[in-house]
């Protein structure tokens, strides 16, 4: 019986460490999480983002990886929590500092840090979220 019992309590344990991993895709939230993906208008929203105003060329999938991070980092990150983002051969973080008002809108500043060919280019930039939940960057 006492065997069992331990047995349950691994299984237990096994799951709730499960809760907290990350995709590769640098998501938050676990594997057990129910929060989906960003979906396609808020990340077109976001005009390419950082990433698309780097200089860096990126794959349209890791292109994709790396917008759902910043929208991440935008939408929900703590303050200076990096989301993490990893594709073929680049990879990157972004870093949203505190929200601030402007006017109704909640704003925020973050940074893009993309590795590529061994050298980090970072890219700074401020975004503000509109009523709808998406994000513009401000240009």
């Amino acid at each position: 019986m006492r065997s069992r019992t331990f047995q349950v309590g691994v299984a237990s344990l096994a799951l709730a460490s499960l809760a907290g991993c990350s995709t590769s895709s640098g998501s938050s939230g676990g594997l057990l999480s129910s929060r989906p993906a960003a979906s396609t208008p808020y990340i077109a929203a976001l005009q390419g983002g950082m990433v698309g105003r780097s200089g860096v060329t990126v794959s349209s999938s890791d292109r994709s990886r790396a917008l759902e991070a910043e929208y991440r980092a935008l939408e929900a990150a703590a303050v200076g929590q990096p989301i993490q983002w990893t594709g073929r051969g680049v990879s990157g973080q972004v870093t949203a500092a505190a929200p601030y008002q402007v006017g109704s809108q909640n704003c925020r500043q973050y940074k893009h840090t993309i590795n590529a060919d061994g050298r980090d280019v970072i890219a700074r930039g401020t975004a503000c979220r509109n009523k709808d939940g998406t994000w513009t960057p401000l240009i």
